[in-house]
């Protein structure tokens, strides 16, 4: 199992914190079938800075294993679970551990697609962090997978979840503003930055194993943790940041879970030089077919309501405003009060992302965010970065998810990861 820290040792460390030790949960052995509505389930948690130990507050009596590569982040997750659970650097062994049913994995985008395969082929269920992936082909295999494995992969566009979000479904599947021709999506912009020199890695923290699959860069305090977010090649700006929260939201509204756009245009301006290579302003036109609408994303755009993001839907017979997208999805006052007639559109209600995914693998069945789902959103955010970056317009097949007559375009779908982080 390769545990990095002695039961002994972690108590001694934990009381010396002053931490408050909880008595120490007991758990079933993992399971790779159907399970029980009344078996408890038991996480194991890949990376661990904000999101990750976010996600500790709904885990803390399920998790049963904690992972990352910086010793910081690590023992700050141990004091917060405050009792005694196996502690690793690499991810590999704790998808080792044959007690976890799930791994909760909260990286940088660009461990997200080979963690959650590796974790699918040890039998574990998934939550995966949004986007999904960082490129299409690994999207592509995430969902394979799942598929080829039966595993319940949700991915954390938690904006599903939210009460907002399912109204603003329910009125807008229900025709309560017509058919609707245009989503616009807004965003304030890019930060830029990534002004200070390189320097050597802190020494509780593990470099290589935090660049993992990417290409080999030296240490940088902006490119490590949350700043991977503004770097083409780890993160790729708000479009897959808060992007994937607000289109989350409307591929779901849209019915448009298992297709994407016909064509993809994007434009931007560049950032000053520095490590950050996120067009700070963009925007973004995304063509869909059978039925024709267009969503569009601008960063910033036109505010429609007080929050930062959100959308707007404008349709044949009037628009509504979804502010937020994320946790914080917030809904006009005349979807809030809409009831579903009989025999009208019920969509899927979520008792909560997490909640849900946990329901999800007792009961064997697709969560809210599925990995389809899941791939799809992440697609579009791949694919605007892509136009930006070639300055065209992409012809885009949603079937065979590739750029039609764009051999250069096709290249960026893909790419290859270092040693030996192949799937």
């Amino acid at each position: 199992m390769n545990e990095r820290t002695t039961r002994r040792a972690f108590l001694r460390r934990v009381v010396s914190t002053g931490a408050v030790l909880a008595a120490p949960a007991v758990f079933p052995g993992g399971f790779l079938g159907a399970a029980s509505p009344n078996e408890r389930v038991r996480t194991g948690h890949i990376g661990l800075g904000g999101m990750g130990t976010g996600h500790l507050n709904f885990f803390r009596e399920m998790a049963g294993g904690l992972c990352d590569v910086d010793e910081g982040h690590l023992q700050r997750a141990a004091r917060i679970i405050g009792r005694y659970v196996p502690l690793h650097k690499d991810f590999r062994a704790l998808l080792d551990q044959k007690d976890l049913d799930g791994v909760v994995i909260a990286t940088p985008d660009h461990w997200h697609g080979v963690m959650a395969v590796l974790a699918c082929e040890a039998g574990k269920d998934v939550y995966v962090q949004k986007p999904a992936s960082l490129t299409v082909e690994e999207g592509r295999k995430m969902v394979e997978a799942a598929e080829r494995s039966g595993r319940v992969v949700q991915v954390g566009s938690q904006g599903r979840s939210t009460r907002d979000a399912y109204k603003s479904c329910a009125y807008i599947r229900n025709g309560r503003i017509g058919r609707v021709e245009e989503v616009h999506c807004w965003h304030y912009e890019n930060p830029v930055g990534g002004f200070r020199p390189d320097s050597d890695p802190p020494a509780d923290l593990d470099w290589d194993l935090w660049l993992g699959p990417a290409r080999y860069v030296p240490y940088n305090p902006d490119r490590v943790h949350f700043n991977f977010r503004w770097m083409l090649d780890f993160g790729g700006g708000q479009i897959r940041d808060r992007g994937a929260h607000v289109m989350s939201v409307a591929m779901w509204i849209m019915n448009s879970d298992h297709t994407g756009p016909a064509s993809v245009e994007a434009t931007g301006t560049p950032p000053p030089k520095g490590l950050w290579d996120c067009p700070p302003q963009m925007e973004i036109r995304y063509e869909f077919k059978d039925p024709d609408w267009v969503m569009y994303w601008r960063q910033p755009g036109e505010r429609h309501s007080d929050k930062g993001f959100g959308a707007i839907y404008y349709g044949t017979e009037g628009n509504l405003v979804v502010g937020g997208g994320d946790g914080g999805t917030f809904a006009e006052r005349r979807a809030m009060e809409y009831e579903v007639p009989a025999g009208g559109y019920e969509p899927y209600r979520s008792p909560g992302h997490e909640p849900d995914w946990v329901d999800c693998m007792r009961a064997r069945r697709k969560p809210i965010m599925h990995i389809e789902a899941g791939h799809r959103v992440a697609t579009l955010c791949i694919l605007g970065n892509i136009s930006y970056r070639l300055g065209r317009k992409l012809r885009w097949d949603p079937v065979a998810e590739q750029c039609i007559g764009d051999d250069e375009a096709n290249r960026m779908l893909a790419r290859p990861n270092r040693a030996p982080w192949r799937i």
